[in-house]
């Protein structure tokens, strides 16, 4: 049986999270968390559900322009990374944390909220969710076929 993984997309205002299922062939929306850049609940949240649902392996998404550079919210991204595998660590929960190249997910989201007839004024409570969701599917569909995941590992010394 696989660990169980998050998925999380990170933004500005707002933190996606979707989980896998135990035989990590599914990726699920669990909410999206409002973003709290002073008392950083939303990484305190994440890391109840982490240990509350025993999840072994986060998977977070790391934009990147589409040409493959590094822009601020690539920065933003793996700086929340770091803060939360440093804050596991600091709770004793054994976590792997990997950023995942994540282009295009937010546009792809939108476009499956359109695609279901969800109202664009609609898409803000949820697209993040499935942004993350999106995230965590593309990781259990390249380990399901085989396929080596791009990912670069949080390593806390």
């Amino acid at each position: 049986m696989a660990k169980l993984a998050l998925g999380v997309d990170v933004g500005l205002a707002r933190v996606g999270v979707a989980i896998s299922d135990p035989s990590g062939i599914l990726a699920t929306p669990v909410m999206t968390l409002r973003r709290d850049l002073k008392k950083n609940s939303d990484r305190r949240m994440l890391l109840r559900i982490i240990a509350d649902r025993k999840v072994g392996e986060v998977f977070i998404g790391e934009p990147k322009s589409l040409a493959g550079h590094d822009t601020d919210s690539t920065k933003m991204a793996r700086d929340y990374a770091i803060a939360l595998a440093e804050e596991a660590v600091s709770a004793n929960i054994e976590l792997e944390v990997f950023l995942v190249d994540e282009r295009l997910s937010t546009v792809n989201a939108h476009r499956a909220l359109h695609a279901s007839g969800r109202k664009m004024e609609d898409h803000r409570k949820v697209v993040d969710q499935v942004a993350a969701t999106e995230i965590l599917q593309q990781v259990l569909e390249m380990r399901r076929n085989n396929v080596r995941v791009q990912a670069s590992r949080i390593v806390m010394k």
